[in-house]
């Protein structure tokens, strides 16, 4: 018996459809109609998302910090985690604008992995509040943008206590 194909659902139809009003149709040809998308609903987003959520999102492809990916093996990923791989450089964002903050860290990072480090370490602060400071909520983000993701393989904290410094492992040229 083969296996089932997961059914799609509502919304995963209606991202499709946005999705598929970008494109042309080819010279000759036309396009198929395709439904409206249904009316954005408003939610709630919880502050963080649980731990299964974490680890589904970082089997996509996404990066999340403090969750081992698939391209790091269980060795190197003890090592990066308990500081035996040292960070090559340091950069602090404190004080600085989001905006500046981005461009420090894009070029960073672009720096470092054409200097084939391996390893650098990235200080936002912890920032006020539960959430904490708009630096720290973005690093992640920001690493999962397609200009700086093939750069990164992996993102951890330094020390369980300290969640205002992030050390990430970068990828090796080829």
């Amino acid at each position: 018996m083969p296996p089932r194909r997961p059914r799609l659902t509502e919304n995963d139809r209606a991202e499709w459809a946005s999705y598929a009003r970008t494109l042309t149709a080819l010279p000759g040809r036309s396009l198929p109609d395709l439904p409206l998308p249904p009316p954005a609903m408003v939610t709630a987003t919880p502050a963080q998302p649980p731990p299964r959520a974490l680890a589904r999102r970082a089997s996509l492809g996404g990066l999340v910090i403090n969750v081992q990916p698939s391209g790091v093996d269980n060795a190197t990923w003890h090592r990066f985690r308990t500081g035996k791989i040292t960070a090559s450089r340091t950069l602090d964002l404190h004080g600085r604008t989001a905006q500046r903050a981005y461009h420090s860290l894009s070029s960073l990072l672009q720096q470092a992995h054409a200097d084939q480090f391996r390893c650098i370490e990235v200080i936002t602060g912890r920032g006020t509040g539960e959430a904490g400071g708009v630096l720290r909520r973005e690093l992640p983000l920001w690493l999962n943008l397609p200009d700086l993701r093939p750069l990164v393989l992996a993102a951890a904290y330094p020390h369980a206590a300290n969640t205002g410094s992030v050390r990430i492992l970068l990828r090796r040229r080829r």
